[in-house]
């Protein structure tokens, strides 16, 4: 089975034209249509936007008591 790979762009109307494929005139093919993931402006730029954001009440707080610290002996 033979594979070929192109990238092209429907016009406004919703045709597509492939044109020079390697194949052979009658030759029977399987045609897949996916989404360009490259070109996808659909992508949401701001994730987290409108998220509940963490809140930390003690950031620098460890969880190592400071008697075990070795740097501090």
């Amino acid at each position: 089975m033979k594979a070929h790979r192109i990238e092209a762009t429907l016009t406004e109307d919703g045709t597509l034209l492939i044109k020079d494929l390697p194949f052979q005139a009658g030759e029977a093919v399987e045609i897949i249509i996916l989404e360009s993931h490259t070109h996808s402006q659909k992508a949401n730029p701001y994730p987290l936007r409108g998220k509940e954001p963490y809140r930390y009440d003690d950031p620098f707080e460890t969880a190592v008591p400071l008697e075990d610290w070795e740097v501090l002996q």
